[in-house]
């Protein structure tokens, strides 16, 4: 086929709702990574949150998308996309707007009234709600807007602004925060996911095909998940318990579980959980680790290199290198079998915070995030193929659903460890190059974990 042919097949092979769609994307995703990209500096340099607060309440906003996620495509199936695209952009306005009003005169009622480690997490679960059901519309649009031809050219497409979005955000950051201010930072994230409502109520329109399937209810998406998590009865009242441990502690910062109970919960919960669920509780290592570039780095970087550096810019360096060298990646690992992919790409992102533990610079922080990226590339595509793999013909849908819990649950607790590590080897020891090798030597016992897996109990 020659380009012209090809061109004129993507031309003709998409409807409007799919431009639009995956136009919105970026739009969100530029609102999200600008948000995380500040965020660390926002809680701990203009509100004054502790180091450990600062890392837990980081976790929050970057886990809480990927657990309502689950339930977000039953959601917007059930509401439609127009319409579930339409509220869940008013909702990340309104979410990202509060979020840098945190300090504002007008919510001091509230701050007076209620804790305040609790009154700024539960805004910064706000933009999970609305994410939650982004991602499933864009995906859906993508899937019923485009003809079966160029449907493989559509996700690519889809993946592409995701990653235009994930490199300006951090740029749109920067700028806001050097010239407007850190919290004008969230206002600028309100105005572009504004501006994508805007798009969808003018230009988008429900995207239908004949024989589409009936949306599943919620009631089925609650009982795939339970089939899928293994002894749900035991597992989630654990997480519950769990969660509520964690919210404790934003309510009473000297509050702090002993550590035998977190090891009870969690073996408890492995005792609980299917052989595919260990899979996913393992790989949560890989997001501990990748998340300490918004939760631990920018103020590692402020503290220990350069408090004038501009953080938000150095953030850029992922998503540029994502952009820039998936195919590259994909072509030279294409013959790795999927689950050796994953454990590559783990021990090269962790293997990445040892060029910063050993040069704290800068530009040892944008080659450590360029390894970084590498890695991303390397796992993150043979990853949902292996996920793929694993699912049974009939529940596609609720497996890969599954697949972005590590993602969550690796923000929620490298929350946690990034925060933990950053008071105990920076604030008490003075060592703050020994949070990297921490963070690496994490990154690391994931990697064995799944080769163990993959040798001991993928086989069997």
């Amino acid at each position: 086929m020659t380009f012209s042919e090809r061109f004129h097949e993507i031309r003709t092979g998409f409807e409007r709702p799919f431009w639009v769609a995956n136009i919105t994307e970026i739009f969100e995703r530029l609102s999200y990574y600008g948000a995380f990209a500040s965020l660390a500096l926002y809680l701990q340099e203009k509100l004054n949150f502790s180091t450990e607060q600062t890392g837990t309440l980081t976790g929050i906003f970057g886990g809480m998308v990927w657990f309502l996620a689950i339930f977000g495509g039953a959601v917007a199936d059930r509401l439609g996309f127009r319409r579930a695209l339409s509220i869940a952009y008013l909702i990340l306005a309104v979410a990202y707007f509060l979020i840098g009003s945190i300090a504002a005169p007008w919510l001091a009622p509230v701050r007076n009234v209620v804790p305040l480690g609790l009154f700024v997490g539960f805004i910064l679960m706000l933009p999970a709600l609305g994410i939650a059901l982004v991602k499933p519309c864009v995906v859906g649009t993508t899937a019923r807007a485009s003809k079966e031809n160029v449907r493989s050219i559509g996700y690519s497409i889809y993946y592409t602004m995701v990653n235009i979005g994930g490199a300006l955000g951090p740029l749109f950051a920067s700028w806001a925060h050097r010239s407007l201010g850190v919290e004008n930072v969230y206002r600028v994230a309100a105005l572009s996911v504004f501006a994508a409502f805007i798009l969808v109520i003018i230009f988008f329109r429900e995207p239908r095909k004949a024989g589409d399937a009936p949306p599943p209810s919620i009631a089925d998406v609650i009982r795939n998940f339970c089939v899928v998590v293994g002894n749900a009865r035991l597992v989630l009242p654990v997480l519950a318990v769990a969660l509520v441990l964690r919210i404790g502690l934003l309510i009473y910062p000297a509050f702090a579980a002993p550590w035998w109970i977190w090891v009870g919960l969690l073996l408890l919960v492995l005792a609980g959980i299917s052989r595919f669920m260990w899979f996913l509780v393992i790989f949560t290592g890989y997001w501990v680790v990748f998340w300490q570039q918004y939760i631990s780095l920018p103020g590692y970087i402020h503290a220990y290199i350069n408090p004038n550096a501009n953080v938000e810019r150095i953030l850029i360096t992922d998503g540029l290198t994502v952009i820039c060298l998936t195919l590259a990646v994909s072509l030279l690992t294409r013959k790795i079998q999927p689950l050796h992919a994953v454990i590559l790409g783990t021990v090269i992102t962790s293997l990445s915070w040892v060029i910063l533990a050993v040069r704290p610079t800068v530009w040892g922080a944008v080659l450590s995030l360029f390894v970084l990226a590498l890695g991303e590339i390397t796992q993150q595509p043979p990853y949902y193929e292996y996920i793929s793999r694993l699912a049974p013909r009939e529940q596609q849908g609720t497996y890969m659903g599954f697949a972005f819990l590590p993602i969550g649950i690796g923000s929620l607790i490298g929350g946690w460890f990034g925060g933990t590590l950053m008071h105990h080897f920076g604030e008490v020891q003075h060592q703050p190059q020994r949070v990297w090798w921490t963070v690496t030597a994490v990154g690391m016992a994931t990697a064995m974990l799944l080769w163990i897996y993959d040798r001991v109990v993928a086989r069997t």
